[in-house]
């Protein structure tokens, strides 16, 4: 028996290895430029601690101590981050071939770069934070959204990895979206372009693309997917506006898809649930799904009956 087992796991060892060598592209051998995936996400929590203090890290901090507090939270991330950045560099063809103390010299300036603009993240993180309120009869405050909302979250780390995005520094920005996605539900590509007073209400299942452009003070609600009309192309469109422009006041209820990289959604739109648009509206446009029907059954069913709904009544109630 042990020696059936022992054959065994040998036989499956050999066959492995084999896989190694016929699919290199998905194995990582004998390379010391390896991302550290959670130091990177060590690093969201050490970021959220800067931008919201007291929330979250070391709580209590005084007015005298601020100063202090953020110095030595600013030295812990750039440690973390000009490593990892110099890691990431190492994925990138635009590096390939220069050492180490180039790599090291080149992740410290982006790592400060990105650590200066921590002050514009923080001003468009309060506008959304404002945005949540204004936006949600359930709130009780600033803090109770600060602290549990899935979507001031998502966006939190949108914002961070968007910057990281625009510095073309490889893997991190992904790294950090999908954690939030994991995290939330709501999956906000780094590259999209977002404005302030951004709100998004429940969030599960949020999708929003690549090239998606979207205004300021626009709310979406959970199951929105603002995506592409087809990623047949593949690499091909890489580069290429595959999703909406969304432009200022919108609101788009849930469940609706929003697709295609021609299609833009005016000013003051508000989009119905599970509408599904692929070309462009008007502004100041009201758009939903013509009126469905609803059918009733009794257990036994020998009675049943048919009611359309009116959907006037939804947007007296949205407007």
């Amino acid at each position: 028996m042990v020696t059936t087992t022992v054959s065994r796991l040998k036989h499956l060892t050999e066959l492995l290895t084999h896989s190694y060598m016929t699919h290199e592209g998905i194995i990582k051998i004998d390379s010391g430029n390896l991302l550290n995936r959670s130091r990177v996400i060590e690093i969201v929590e050490k970021l959220r601690s800067l931008i919201f203090p007291g929330y979250f890290g070391k709580k209590n901090i005084s007015a005298s101590s601020v100063e202090y507090y953020t110095g030595d939270m600013l030295e812990e991330v750039a440690y973390i981050l000009i490593e990892q950045i110099a890691q990431a560099l190492h994925h990138s063809s635009s590096y390939a071939g220069l050492g180490r103390e180039l790599i090291l010299g080149k992740a410290d300036a982006l790592c400060f770069e990105f650590l200066s603009r921590l002050p514009e993240v923080r001003e468009n993180l309060a506008a959304d934070v404002s945005a949540a309120y204004d936006g949600d009869p359930a709130a009780d405050s600033l803090d109770e959204i600060i602290s549990s909302y899935p979507g001031i979250y998502a966006i939190t780390v949108y914002r961070l990895a968007h910057i990281l995005y625009e510095l073309a520094i490889p893997l991190i920005p992904r790294i950090l979206t999908e954690h939030a996605h994991g995290v939330t539900g709501i999956d906000i590509h780094p590259g999209a372009a977002i404005g302030h007073h951004f709100f998004i209400d429940h969030g599960t299942g949020v999708v929003i693309g690549e090239t998606t452009v979207i205004g300021n003070y626009v709310k979406i609600y959970q199951g929105v997917t603002l995506g592409g009309l087809s990623t047949r192309g593949g690499q091909t469109l890489k580069g290429v506006k595959r999703h909406p422009t969304i432009e200022n006041h919108v609101t788009i209820y849930s469940g609706a898809s929003i697709l295609g990289g021609n299609t833009v959604i005016g000013e003051g739109v508000v989009i119905g649930s599970n509408a599904f648009v692929t070309k462009s509206i008007p502004e100041k446009t009201k758009v939903s799904v013509k009126n469905p029907e609803l059918q009733y059954r009794l257990d036994d069913q020998r009675h049943g009956e048919k009611e359309e709904v009116d959907q006037s009544a939804f947007w007296d109630w949205v407007i």
